[in-house]
């Protein structure tokens, strides 16, 4: 997912989203751990989506405080 499109996001959406993408992110690790996946890279994708993520809901945790 593009930074640009997780801006475009609202908060609620946000966290929804994380939350999805962080139990995809355990179904993929713990089918990597019984058998290899086609694709492990999917892992790194998943992990670098969710700290996408959690970076655009800090900044907005930190900008409503500032406020």
């Amino acid at each position: 997912m593009k930074q640009e499109v997780i801006k475009e996001l609202s908060t609620a959406d946000l966290k929804e989203r994380l939350e999805e993408e962080g139990k995809q992110l355990v179904k993929l690790r713990l089918n990597h751990a019984v058998s290899p996946l086609e694709n492990p890279n999917k892992i790194k994708a998943y992990r670098r989506t969710i700290a996408r993520l959690k970076t655009e809901l800090k900044k907005r945790q930190l900008a409503a405080n500032t406020k």
